[in-house]
């Protein structure tokens, strides 16, 4: 089912060929499992049972982590009520509603796909926010539900996942026991030399995806509640209020920064913040300006354009 928020075809331009260049990183990556393992049998296994665990159970992985529970409308009321009014106005299935116990401010969406999703937030955020602010955030999460590039950022990171295990497989294999030769060298070096592109390749376009689509989030939620400037408020608000946060309480967050929907940044977190996975504040908040002044000059009487 087609929902109401509005489709966006460079987002799902950029989920296609971030998703067919990730493709052929797979396929070197397989190759050099290969290599290392000797049995493209156990490859298969591995990978696939891997894929297949990460996109099933990336919801629960994710609300485990984050001691994320699932919440019922007698629980959270308004949670629910207003989760169930954007479901209605963008006319697409309500996802499952979770609740963190976290004095962070956050949220965060997983799921592969729209009738297996689920919309979580922190009670720092529920603290925090006015109902028009609440009312943004949770517009902004359920748009990554409805432009599916929840399920691309899922399998998407877990080339990384696979890559790094590879490395530390590598350590505690039988390229390290026994005798050395150069043989065994080569193949070291080669399976770590791929391992280290193939991560740095696909860092790089799950960030260069990730950034886009939390604007492309941003706007879509913008549009569909009429009210840019609550969500530009929350924004400015969680992120203030992330930035006074100690780093030594938002290590385990920064693990899922490219779900949430600003990332666990500390204040002196400057390389962090050249590499992360979100656009900076300034520039989501200036894309929310243009967006409230053409609504409001739509809006004006006697206006034509």
């Amino acid at each position: 089912m087609q929902s109401r928020f509005r489709s966006d075809r460079r987002l799902t331009a950029r989920m296609g060929l971030t998703m067919f260049l990730l493709g052929l990183l797979y396929v070197a990556f397989v190759g050099a499992l290969i290599v290392l393992l000797k049995s493209w049998v156990l490859v298969v296994v591995i990978v696939a049972g891997m894929l297949v665990a990460q996109y099933w159970f990336s919801d629960r992985v994710a609300l485990y982590a984050m001691r994320g529970r699932i919440v019922e409308r007698e629980e959270y009321p308004g949670l629910h009520g207003v989760i169930d009014r954007l479901c209605a106005v963008a006319d697409m299935p309500k996802p499952v509603v979770a609740v963190s116990d976290m004095d962070m401010p956050n949220a965060f969406a997983t799921g592969r796909n729209p009738d297996h999703a689920v919309v979580c937030v922190t009670t720092g955020l529920l603290r925090r926010l006015e109902p028009a602010e609440l009312e943004g955030v949770l517009a902004h999460e359920l748009s990554h539900v409805a432009h599916k590039d929840v399920a691309v950022i899922t399998i998407a990171s877990f080339l990384g996942v696979l890559a790094g295990l590879m490395v530390r497989f590598a350590f505690y294999s039988s390229l390290f026991r026994g005798r050395k030769d150069q043989n065994t060298v080569a193949v070291f070096a080669a399976v770590m030399g791929v391992s280290a592109a193939v991560y740095a390749l696909s860092f790089l376009l799950i960030r260069a995806l990730s950034r886009y689509r939390e604007l492309a989030a941003d706007r879509a939620a913008a549009l569909l509640t009429g009210r840019p400037s609550a969500l530009a408020s929350a924004l400015t608000k969680v992120t203030g209020d992330i930035a006074r946060i100690p780093m030594r309480d938002l290590r385990t967050a920064q693990a899922f920064n490219a779900f949430y929907f600003t990332p666990a940044l500390g204040s002196g977190s400057d390389l962090s913040r050249l590499l992360s996975t979100h656009p900076s504040l300034e520039q989501r908040l200036e894309q929310l300006g243009r967006i409230s002044a053409e609504l409001g000059e739509a809006a004006t009487p006697g206006k034509t354009g």
